[in-house]
């Protein structure tokens, strides 16, 4: 009896050890702070962030899900929006076709003296023919080029399909041929039929194109065809931009980016390359990608002592001087003695020695009015344009008297 009365005792013990304290007081801790964890210090299911620094990258799902639609609808626009260019221009394209069709041969499409006066190059060319003289051959070459240009608007303000032709251009001739006045009036021509932005010219040399060390060469090139970009770019004395003895000479970087622009960006920038031609031949040997993208070779030859002569009286009419009649004879047995000698550069020998010529005016002028006071110092207008025989004479007795094999004349 009393061993049973102990084994319940000791039955209610182990029972009351396992019953909670307090079941309200725990209630009560849980509902005063939502955010605790009844099942211990574990984080929480509902995620908060914390201290990781990854933090960013994390963000809720459904944010995610609508982002990721908004990125599938911009390209399904953006492609609806392709297709419906496409469609456009098939439209487009067979309107083209069908108009082309009806169109009748006779249909007038304008006079040629309509498009070369509307746009200009009338002018060019006269003015081609005032800045230059002779060089025929040279001249309707350009014209030759021009006429394209302007039938192929022709052709494109019918409707006709034309494309962009080869306009780089290989200058040949010696120095003073007028090889950069007819790159300039080229550059205006293709401005005015819209084959150029600007139309300006650009004048390079390997100087100004070619690096002195390694990684110099490519930002050298690419400023001035930069500079160039809508005009023409005029590369002179191209040859030198190629050093065949030299396999780690920087000009080829140079020569490599030049034909790369020659061939994307033909539609606005035309290079054009300048130098001796027996040179140049040599040159296009060495490099016959540049060869096949130079779709004009204009060579330039020597100018005749008459032709210098008058170009003489073009520069003299452009100072607004008088060269006096006798004074031309003068001129050209100058001139003739000069093409003997070595360095001569024809129309740059021609605009140096009227230089010197007016020089030689001055210093009449001054001598007569100033110093011997003829007409009590008083000149007329006419003295101040006149360029006379003697002056001529100054500089043709310079050459004739002095030793030509030891100086070296301008």
């Amino acid at each position: 009896m009393k061993f049973s009365a102990a084994v319940s005792l000791l039955f209610v013990a182990s029972a009351s050890a396992f019953t909670p304290a307090s079941v309200g007081r725990a209630a009560t801790q849980i509902a005063a702070g939502s955010n605790q964890n009844p099942f211990g210090n574990a984080k929480s299911l509902d995620y908060t962030g914390g201290d990781d620094p990854n933090n960013k990258n994390y963000g809720r799902l459904q944010d995610k899900l609508n982002e990721a639609d908004i990125e599938r609808r911009k390209i399904q626009e953006e492609a609806d929006r392709r297709e419906r260019a496409a469609e456009i221009r098939r439209e487009e394209r067979l309107a083209k076709i069908a108009y082309m069709n009806d169109m009748p041969d006779s249909q007038p499409a304008g006079t040629v003296d309509e498009f070369m006066f509307k746009e200009g190059v009338q002018d060019q060319l006269e003015k081609l023919d005032n800045d230059l003289v002779g060089l025929v051959a040279v001249k309707q070459r350009v014209k030759e080029i021009a006429a394209l240009l302007v039938l192929d608007k022709m052709r494109r303000k019918l409707g006709f399909e034309t494309s962009v032709p080869s306009l780089h251009m290989s200058f040949t001739g010696a120095p003073g041929t007028g090889k950069t006045t007819v790159a300039v009036r080229m550059g205006q021509i293709l401005a005015k039929m819209g084959y150029a932005r600007r139309g300006h010219v650009v004048l390079a040399t390997r100087d100004d194109l070619v690096g002195q060390y390694v990684g110099h060469t490519a930002p050298k090139t690419k400023e001035m065809i930069k500079k160039a970009m809508g005009g023409v770019l005029l590369v002179d004395e191209a040859y030198y931009l190629y050093n065949a003895a030299n396999d780690r000479d920087y000009g080829q970087e140079s020569i490599e980016i030049l034909l790369n622009v020659m061939e994307n960006n033909q539609d606005d920038l035309v290079v054009a390359v300048a130098g001796y031609k027996d040179r140049m031949d040599k040159f296009f040997s060495y490099i016959p990608g540049m060869m096949s993208r130079i779709g004009n070779h204009i060579d330039f030859p020597n100018y005749s002592s008459d032709e210098l002569v008058q170009i003489a009286g073009v520069m003299a009419r452009d100072l607004e001087y008088d060269i006096d009649a006798e004074a031309y004879d003068t001129f050209k047995n100058y001139i003739e003695e000069r093409m003997k000698l070595p360095y001569f550069s024809n129309a740059r020998t021609v605009r140096n020695a009227m230089d010197r010529a007016r020089m030689n005016s001055a210093i009449r002028t001054f001598e007569k009015y100033a110093i011997e006071g003829v007409n009590g110092g008083m000149c007329t207008v006419a003295d101040l344009k006149n360029i006379s025989s003697d002056d001529f004479q100054v500089i043709l007795d310079d050459i004739l008297s002095s030793d030509t094999s030891k100086r070296i004349f301008a």
